[in-house]
């Protein structure tokens, strides 16, 4: 059996303002049906899994509106215009987040959001040895909480639901895997 893509007839934007835009398709699947699914159309996010001298990986505690909960994260963001690729825009992200920067980041993965109703993909970075050296930055919407937790730690507070954003668990997957490979 060989799985076919479907021909898209014809799309039509319901949302476009911020970076986000949501669209409707209109598509002829290999069966001959036609089925009409949405899509968000969104920027490259990234990631980074900080880590210090120490093993200490840097969170964030700050409100996510769409789940009405604050939450604990790694730094992470989305990829802005003037960022020329998605490393200087975790580099971005970090410093404005957090202070914290570092002179290596590794990309250690990247995966797509969801790729049944989304279009971007998000990058994993594992920032070593970081060290703070300036205060946050912050967007006019963000009030980020900022603390250092042993790794061995986090991989605790993972396993029992406290870091509860998907791709920030793929981010430390990637990072883990990273860390055994080359340790």
């Amino acid at each position: 059996m060989s799985i076919k893509s479907w021909k898209t007839l014809n799309s039509k934007y319901l949302y476009k303002a911020n970076g986000v835009a949501l669209r409707v398709d209109q598509c002829e699947i290999p069966n001959g049906s036609i089925f009409e699914p949405y899509v968000i159309e969104t920027g490259t996010w990234v990631n980074v899994v900080a880590l210090t001298k120490e093993r200490e990986v840097i969170l964030e505690k700050q409100y996510r509106h769409g789940v009405g909960q604050v939450m604990l994260e790694i730094p992470a963001g989305v990829m802005d215009e003037e960022d020329g690729s998605p490393l200087q825009a975790a580099r971005r992200e970090l410093m404005e987040e957090t202070g914290y920067t570092s002179e290596r980041f590794v990309e250690v993965g990247k995966v797509y959001p969801n790729p049944a109703t989304h279009n971007n993909l998000t990058y994993s970075f594992l920032a070593l040895d970081v060290e703070k050296v300036g205060q946050q930055s912050l967007d006019e919407t963000e009030e980020i909480e900022v603390s250092l937790v042993p790794l061995g730690d986090l991989i605790a507070m993972a396993k029992e639901g406290e870091l509860p954003q998907a791709l920030h668990i793929s981010a430390l997957f990637f990072a883990l895997a990273y860390l055994e490979r080359n340790s």
